[in-house]
């Protein structure tokens, strides 16, 4: 009898432990499981008082920053975005890959018509293999300067971060501030043919900071206690300007920049161009006190105007001295670090390309396009019937262009690129964007004048499924020679190397890092200089590249890669959905 009853208990011993373990697996698998997001955005003017003035301020829920979007790899997004603003608008999912689902990229005119006022549209997408930090913003005229927000990407559960698990995370957004409507900025330059009025100010998660007027009291607070290492998520939101940051007397460890795990180098300055993002570690190693979070310009061009303002945060141990509600005295000032010069390309050189990726990647090596495009500014003529004391205010009486391959881009205005793309509509674009400058010259040289004047169009350039792109990035000196933020939409891509002067295939291949290059989305082409990115064409869609300075994609800095569908189902742009926007 009690042999059985060991035999039996057992048998129940052994069927509890497979149903422990089963149900151990099946909340781990639940665990797992992706999940979908559902938001609501809701576009609307809301007054936002900076720097002693209010302005009525296009938001997202009234929030300014726009909400922070919190997601795993693998997981979906359903973001339906309401237009109670007066303005047409569309939001970009600034580095998100859109694989096959390219209606939700969001640039206007390029992949959607805008969401008109009392409009709404539902961005749909899933994130593929992404992780680390990516931001979403209006890509829409000049909406951006305060609808925009971060999307941080965790990886999957029960997967890790490739270093240290930091002990808190900290999101900073630097942003761009005008005391006044950033969309009449625009319009008076548009009008007068002269250069934009520079931002008043520029702000960490929206706030300016202790330097500037009426600011002090909501200056960002970030926290830290001695011994802990802490993650920080920076992302270079202002509209027009590479900015510089750095933390008073702490080392800053890249681990990441465009939700792409980087090998880990130690730093003390960033340079990050609008629309880049980079992810660093800070450990609380100096004596407990404030110190100040700083970022200001790095300004490349010549002779021209620029924000030169310093926008700050505050990194505060837990136990400094005296917190700034301070009862027993006044608050301890926080040290103050120093910055670069304004044109110190030296050091965002230095910084640029000491970028690598974790481990050795497999780099396209045969080339199915080999491009070579000019990036830069330009001078039309002012229009007969134009009054030229008004309408034609650049230099020497004529209007700011940009161009790429001497093409000044012109968004259409009645249908977007990608319908007219999937829906062979004629008329709205051409498929003959130059592979390589119409003309060879010394572009950071001395450039004859008879070259400042691009052609304007609507130009794109196709690219079959799978086909393996290189492009060459070169800056000109025309009107200025500047440091250019260049974004692909849709793609992430390999930076083989960079250097200065005009590219030279000869000797600047031998420089080609095809080991272990950066994968960005957004690539700082050096100012006078030239850089160079790799990609596959997986993606099939309407993907526009452009500066992300956004005074200069206005003048017409960008172009558009047409990707043909592939083979089946799985290599081919989904069917629009039933509620894309008309125009």
């Amino acid at each position: 009898m009690d042999a059985l009853n060991s035999i039996f208990g057992n048998k129940i011993r052994c069927s509890l432990l497979i149903g422990v373990c089963l149900l151990f697996a099946s909340s781990a698998m639940s665990l797992a499981e992706p999940k979908t997001h559902h938001h609501d955005f809701v576009i609307q003017a809301t007054p936002v008082k900076r720097l002693c003035t209010t302005q009525n301020s296009i938001t997202v829920n009234g929030q300014f920053p726009g909400p922070t979007l919190e997601v795993n790899n693998g997981d979906t997004l359903v973001v339906k975005v309401t237009n109670k603003a007066r303005y047409n608008v569309t939001i970009h999912w600034h580095g998100i890959r859109q694989m096959r689902t390219g209606w939700a990229d969001g640039p206007e005119f390029v992949t959607q018509c805008p969401i008109r006022p009392g409009g709404s549209y539902t961005y749909r997408f899933t994130i593929q293999g992404q992780e680390g930090t990516l931001w979403w913003h209006a890509h829409s005229s000049w909406l951006r300067a305060t609808v925009y927000g971060a999307l941080i990407i965790h990886p999957k559960q029960g997967d890790s971060y490739p270093f240290t698990k930091p002990k808190r995370e900290t999101t900073l957004l630097l942003g761009e501030w005008w005391n006044a409507n950033p969309i009449n900025v625009l319009r008076q330059s548009t009008r007068t043919g002269g250069a934009p009025n520079v931002s008043d100010a520029y702000t960490i998660n929206g706030q300016p900071g202790d330097l500037y007027n009426c600011s002090s009291q909501d200056t960002v607070i970030v926290p830290i206690d001695s011994g802990e290492t802490n993650l920080l998520r920076i992302i270079n939101a202002a509209l027009n300007q590479p900015l510089f940051f750095t933390v008073a007397n702490h080392k800053l460890t890249v681990v990441s920049a465009d939700a792409s795990y980087a090998k880990p180098f130690t730093t003390k300055v960033l340079m990050l161009g609008p629309g880049q993002t980079t992810d660093v570690l800070i450990t609380g190693d100096q004596p407990p006190a404030r110190y100040y979070l700083a970022a200001r310009a790095y300004f490349s061009a010549q002779n021209a105007a620029f924000d030169n303002t310093t926008t700050t945060a505050i990194l505060e141990y837990k136990s400094a001295p005296c917190s700034p509600n301070c009862t027993n005295g006044p608050a301890v000032k926080p040290i103050m670090p120093p910055l670069p010069a304004f044109n110190d390309t030296a050091t965002a050189s230095a910084f640029t390309t000491s970028f690598r990726s974790p481990r050795k990647v497999e780099v396209p090596t045969e080339i199915d396009e080999n491009l070579f495009f000019t990036i830069g500014l330009g001078l039309n003529n002012c229009p007969k019937h134009f009054n030229p004391t008004r309408r034609c205010q650049g230099p020497n009486g004529t209007r700011f262009t940009a161009s790429m391959n001497n093409v000044s881009f012109v968004l259409p205005n009645n249908i977007s690129i990608l319908q007219a793309y999937q829906q062979n509509i004629p008329g709205v674009f051409t498929a003959d964007f130059p592979a390589n400058p119409p003309l060879k010259f010394d572009y950071t040289g001395n450039v004859s004048r008879s070259l400042w004047q691009p052609l304007s169009g609507t130009r794109g350039y196709k690219l079959k499924y799978g086909s393996r792109v290189q492009v060459v990035l070169q800056d000109t000196s025309i009107v200025t020679p500047e440091n250019h933020p260049i974004h692909l939409h849709g793609y992430d891509f390999y930076i083989l190397a960079e250097g200065f002067g005009n590219f030279n295939a000869q000797t600047d291949t031998k420089k080609f890092n095809l080991v272990d290059p950066p994968m960005r989305n957004t690539v700082a082409v050096p100012a006078n200089g030239w850089a160079v990115i790799r990609f596959v064409a997986d993606n099939p869609g309407a993907w526009i590249m452009h500066c992300h300075l956004d005074v200069h994609i206005n003048w017409g800095l960008a172009m558009v890669f047409l990707v043909d569908n592939g083979v089946g189902t799985l290599q081919s742009i989904e069917a629009p959905p039933a509620d894309l926007p008309l125009c």
